[in-house]
């Protein structure tokens, strides 16, 4: 569980006080626990190649730029479960496009729902 806390300063026109702001967030998933990211062959590649603008035209090349550098990555499978996991909308991610990762997350979230049932 990460809880972050704020407390800023409140202007009550009686003077300021503070109030105590926390946000708490339980993980479903512990997807980074091994940290896989320290073994991924994009770690020293240009962010850029995997965040295309656009599905046509000169996108299209990058996309396949980036997925040339996912064939070769141990840990593909990892990266793919993290974006299906944390939703990951944009990008190229375990060797998967915007398009293809919309189909596998709805059959993802199916298979999940079906083991915890």
């Amino acid at each position: 569980m990460t809880v972050f806390t704020s407390q800023p300063a409140v202007d009550t026109g009686l003077g300021t006080e503070e109030a105590t702001l926390a946000l708490t967030w339980t993980r479903s998933i512990e997807w980074d626990t091994d940290d896989w990211r320290k073994g991924a062959a994009c770690r020293d590649t240009d962010p850029d190649l995997f965040f295309p603008i656009g599905t046509t035209g000169q996108a299209i090349d990058q996309i396949e730029a980036a997925r040339s550098v996912c064939v070769e990555c141990d840990v593909r499978d990892a990266c793919l479960e993290f974006a299906l996991a944390t939703n990951q909308e944009s990008g190229v991610w375990g060797g998967t496009s915007e398009e293809e990762r919309r189909k596998l997350r709805k059959a993802w979230l199916a298979a999940r729902r079906r083991r915890s049932a």
